[in-house]
């Protein structure tokens, strides 16, 4: 999904989230979550994790090999409503 803009990146994240399944214990590291996006919108992703993470929509697990991170299941309607939106404006 190449083209997306800034104001994609917090729904672009959570979605790509939601599609893998990334809920509680099934995590992914921090530093995959870039991958797939263009490379002029990888810093402003990252940047928007972390404040997902400070959001509490991302949940953070520190491991010996880095920083994992998945969805906040407690949250999961919420986010899906900001999914839902987002692909209801594209």
């Amino acid at each position: 999904m190449s083209n997306i803009t800034e104001s994609d990146v917090v729904p672009w994240i959570l979605s790509k989230f939601a599609r893998h399944g990334w809920w509680g214990a099934k995590h992914t590291s921090f530093d995959n979550i870039p991958k797939g996006a263009p490379l002029h919108l990888r810093g402003i992703i990252k940047g928007a994790a972390e404040q997902l993470i400070k959001d509490g929509l991302l949940v953070k697990k520190p491991t010996s090999y880095g920083l994992e991170t998945s969805l906040n299941f407690e949250r999961k309607d919420e986010i899906f409503g900001i999914i839902e939106r987002w692909r209801a404006q594209r």
